[in-house]
C-alpha cells in the first residue's frame, strides 16, 4: 500500500483487526490469503473452489434439512462430486425457494445467525440468514478490493446510502466507530437542493479519500456541483466505488469528470454476496475463493463464456444457510480472458443488472427509489410491488398479497408516501394478482423513475 498515513496504518493494522476479533470474525486472515490467492493460476482457483464446494455439499446434505431432502430426491450424493461440472446437476435456488424454506435451510449446526433483507428492488423482498463465516469472507473481499485502488479501512470515506439498517443505527457505539474509521454518511434518500449544497460545502471542508454509494446518487451529486459552478476535482478524492445498481456510462463519465477520479464497480448483494470488483486496469473480477459464477438459460442449463444468460451464484461459505445455485435475476456475460493486471480471477464482461433510480417530491427535493422501495418491503402482507412516478401529483403502485390489504395497511402506506412526496399527492394503490409487464415486454417488478413537472 502506497501513501497510507499514520493514522490510517493504526486503524487497518490494529483498530479495525480488533474489531473484527471482538466479532469473532476471521476478517483479517482472509483477507491476507484473498491477497495470495488472487494471483494463482485459474486452474490452481478451480481446485480450491471444487474443494470448498465438495466441503458445503456435504456439510449441506448431513445438516441442512432442505438440501439432505432435495439431495435424497435426485439421488445426488455430495461425496462423489468430482468436478465444479457436478454443480449443475442441483436444482436452482430462487427467493421463493428460500421464503418457503427458510427454517429448513438453516443447518443444524448454526449457533450464530443473524437475520438480513434484501433492499426489494426486484419487487421481491427477501429474509435470509448469515452467519459469521460469511460475514468475515464478505468482508474481507470487500476490503482486498478497496486496496487495489491503493486506499484502506481508516482512509476517509464518503458513504452515500439509504438502508433503514444504516441510517437507523447511529446509536453511541456506532457513531464512535464511524468516528474512529473515519467513515462519514450521508443519506441518498432525501437530496434537496439546500442539503445538497451543505453536502458539497462538507466535502470542500473535509474531502474523503474515496466515496461509496449508488452509482445513481453519486452522479446526481456531481451534476449538481457541476450546476452550481462548483469544481470537485481538486479535493484529493482518490476513487469512487460505487455498487447495488447497474453503472452506466455516462454515470461514470459524470463522476469521474466531477471529482476528479476513477470509478470503480462492484456487483453483488447481501444475499448472493460480493461477487465482483472492478480493478484498476478495467476487469470485473469475480470473488472466486468464495463464489462460483455461473451464466445459465432459461432452463438453468449453463452457458459457455461469450453469452449472455442469468447470473447464478453458489456462495462457498455459507454452510450455515447455503446459498447454492442462486439466481441473481441479473443478466451476465462471462470472459474467459486474462486481465492486464495480472490476477488470475475469473472476469465478468458484462452486467445487466437491474437499475433504481430517482423520485421527485412536490418541493422538487430528488430522493433515491428505494426510499419508498423500503416502505413497501416492510410489510409482511406484500410479496411483490412495483412502484411508477407518472408525475408530481400522481404514484401508482401495483402490489401482490396473500390477502386482500385492508384500511389501515392501505392508509400507512399512503402516510409513509405522502410524508416523503408530499401531502397532496395521490397514491393509487392497485392490488393485482400479477404485476404488470412493461409495454417493451421485459418483465419488471419495479420501476421508480423520474416524472416531468
Amino acid at each position: 500500500m502506497k501513501n497510507r498515513d499514520w493514522y490510517t496504518s493504526l486503524v487497518s493494522g490494529l483498530l479495525f483487526p480488533l474489531q473484527e476479533r471482538f466479532k469473532d470474525h476471521s476478517t483479517v486472515s482472509v483477507r491476507k490469503a484473498l491477497e495470495m490467492s488472487q494471483w494463482w493460476k485459474r486452474e490452481r482457483l478451480e481446485d480450491l473452489q471444487l474443494l470448498k464446494l465438495r466441503h458445503l455439499l456435504v456439510e449441506a446434505e448431513a445438516h441442512v434439512p432442505y438440501y439432505r431432502r432435495i439431495f435424497a430426491e435426485i439421488g445426488f450424493k455430495a461425496a462423489e462430486v468430482s468436478s465444479l461440472a457436478d454443480l449443475a446437476r442441483l436444482p436452482l435456488l430462487d427467493k421463493p425457494a428460500i421464503r418457503a424454506n427458510t427454517e429448513a435451510l438453516k443447518s443444524q449446526k448454526a449457533r450464530s445467525l443473524r437475520s438480513f433483507n434484501t433492499g426489494g428492488s426486484s419487487g421481491e423482498p427477501l429474509t435470509f440468514y448469515i452467519g459469521k463465516e460469511r460475514v468475515s469472507h464478505d468482508v474481507a473481499a470487500k476490503w482486498r478490493a478497496t486496496r487495489w485502488w491503493d486506499v484502506d479501512i481508516g482512509d476517509p470515506e464518503m458513504v452515500v446510502w439509504g438502508s433503514p439498517i444504516e441510517l437507523g443505527a447511529q446509536d453511541r457505539l456506532r457513531v464512535l466507530r464511524d468516528r474512529l474509521l473515519r467513515t462519514r454518511l450521508f443519506p441518498a434518500f432525501e437530496m434537496s437542493e439546500q442539503k445538497l449544497d451543505r453536502f458539497l460545502g462538507e466535502l470542500r471542508a473535509a474531502p474523503p479519500r474515496m466515496f461509496f454509494g449508488y452509482p445513481s446518487a453519486l452522479s446526481h451529486i456531481a451534476r449538481h456541483a457541476q450546476a452550481r459552478g462548483q469544481r470537485m476535482d481538486d479535493l484529493g478524492i482518490k476513487v469512487a466505488f460505487v455498487t447495488s445498481e447497474r453503472l452506466y456510462d455516462e454515470q461514470r463519465q459524470q463522476i469521474s469528470k466531477t471529482f476528479g477520479c476513477p470509478v470503480a464497480n462492484g456487483y453483488g448483494g447481501r444475499d448472493a454476496g460480493f461477487i465482483a470488483h472492478e480493478c484498476p486496469e478495467g476487469g470485473m473480477h469475480i470473488t472466486a475463493e468464495d463464489i462460483i459464477v455461473e451464466i445459465v438459460d432459461r432452463q438453468g442449463i449453463p452457458l459457455p463464456c461469450g453469452e449472455a444468460g442469468e447470473i447464478v451464484a453458489t456462495h462457498l461459505s455459507t454452510g450455515e444457510f447455503p446459498f447454492i445455485r442462486y439466481r441473481t435475476g441479473d443478466i451476465g456475460i462471462l470472459d474467459d480472458g486474462i486481465c492486464r493486471c495480472g490476477r488470475g480471477l475469473p472476469l465478468l464482461r458484462e452486467i445487466q443488472g437491474r437499475s433504481t433510480d430517482f423520485v421527485v417530491a412536490q418541493d422538487g427535493t430528488v430522493m433515491h427509489g428505494l426510499a419508498l422501495i423500503y416502505i413497501l418491503r416492510e410489510l409482511p402482507q406484500i410479496s411483490h410491488f412495483k412502484i411508477i412516478q407518472e408525475s408530481l401529483n400522481l404514484i401508482h403502485i401495483w402490489v401482490v398479497s396473500g390477502a386482500k390489504l385492508d384500511r389501515e395497511i392501505t392508509a400507512k402506506i399512503e402516510e409513509e408516501f405522502k410524508a416523503r412526496l408530499g401531502q397532496s399527492v395521490e397514491v393509487l394503490i392497485e392490488e393485482t394478482t400479477e404485476i404488470p409487464a412493461e409495454k417493451s415486454g421485459k418483465f419488471r417488478y419495479v420501476i421508480s423513475k423520474i416524472a416531468a413537472a
